[in-house]
């Protein structure tokens, strides 16, 4: 699914084909049912949304506005489940009135750290947008209350879980490619209309820690490889209405084993591109590449010459993946290790660009 859709899919006004596609996926059963509640309607809800239908197990019981621009409320609103909950305007307003079993929190990243530490004070199981904290005291204190009060935290990194980034992982583990020695990524999105509060540093944070999380993870994910320092770029040129929003950034990333690892991120993809983001990734080995872009899919280079990769595994969903991992006791597809690793990533590959040196990355 093309993630630029997501007002529409929010909406419930998606194709009839791909509604009913979404319909027929495999039924997941919990061991009881989920008080499910979502605060904003910010950043990627429809990751939480559009597979509510297989979940007969978890009821939205309750959302907040937390905040949230006032387009993606509306619309958010509009959807089926969304429609049937219970409506406060804030997370606290919801947390005095509702026992929620898991709070989904998509509010705007400068709440995020807030409302976190707020359903962990409640023992409150969580999923959140990324980052989980602009600043490294509130990360920190997001990690302190997670051990202390013993929640399950996710985290919406959905990318890692679609179905070329799950074929270049399994090539990858194969050896197909051997030793990885180099990464480079690409995040190149159309700026488009943004919201207010992408607009300014306090409330958006960086481009790096918005979208640049996404391609770290997967760099971590696939490239199976440790980081261990960070220097970046990041600028506003042009585009005034874009306010704080940088719309260039490049991360350097160097790896444990002395390779290196890129990512460019961009906000100038033209309006008249054929959709909103292009999205690459490029997985150096000793042995071949294997690499993706949506014009050619997931391709390998290797002793036998150039393959396309036409055998991809299934999509699956970050927020199945999280229900599954805290209510059924399932390994996750993202574990909690992996989680801290790609903040500590992004926060240093931030506070490279804000500090213009070389960032030593903390082991997670």
């Amino acid at each position: 699914m093309n993630r630029s859709s997501r007002r529409h899919l929010l909406a419930g006004t998606l194709g009839s084909g791909l509604m009913a596609q979404m319909e027929s996926a495999p039924q997941v059963r919990l061991p009881r049912k989920i008080r499910l509640a979502l605060a904003g309607f910010d950043g990627h809800p429809e990751e939480i949304l559009r597979v509510l239908p297989q979940l007969p197990d978890v009821e939205l019981t309750a959302v907040a506005g937390e905040e949230s621009d006032a387009e993606a409320l509306a619309i958010g609103l509009k959807n089926r489940f969304a429609a049937k909950a219970r409506r406060y305007e804030t997370l606290a307003q919801l947390l005095a009135r509702e026992q929620p079993d898991v709070v989904a929190v998509c509010n705007h990243n400068g709440l995020r750290s807030a409302a976190i530490l707020a359903c962990a004070a409640r023992k409150i199981n969580v999923i959140a947008e990324k980052p989980l904290a602009l600043h490294r005291a509130d990360l920190d204190a997001v990690y302190a209350a997670v051990k202390r009060s013993g929640i399950h935290l996710g985290m919406l990194l959905p990318m890692r879980f679609d179905s070329p980034y799950l074929a270049m992982r399994r090539i990858v583990e194969s050896g197909a490619i051997g030793e990885v020695l180099a990464m480079d990524a690409q995040k190149s999105y159309q700026l488009g209309v943004r919201p207010a509060w992408q607009k300014h540093r306090a409330t958006y944070g960086s481009t790096i820690l918005w979208i640049g999380i996404h391609s770290i993870d997967l760099m971590l994910c696939i490239g199976g490889r440790r980081f261990t320092e960070a220097a970046s770029l990041q600028g506003r040129v042009g585009f005034p209405e874009a306010g704080d929003m940088e719309n260039v950034a490049a991360a350097l990333f160097r790896l444990d084993n002395g390779g290196c690892a890129t990512l460019h991120m961009d906000y100038l993809r033209p309006a008249a591109a054929s959709g909103h983001g292009d999205d690459r990734l490029r997985v150096s080995g000793a042995r071949g590449i294997v690499e993706y872009r949506e014009t050619s899919g997931v391709t390998l280079n290797g002793k036998s010459g150039t393959e396309v990769v036409r055998e991809l595994p299934r999509q699956e969903s970050v927020f199945v993946d999280y229900l599954r991992s805290a209510y059924q006791g399932v390994q996750p597809g993202l574990s909690w290790p992996e989680i801290v690793r790609a903040n500590e990533v992004t926060l240093a590959a931030h506070m490279a660009a804000e500090e213009h040196r070389f960032v030593p990355i903390q082991e997670a």
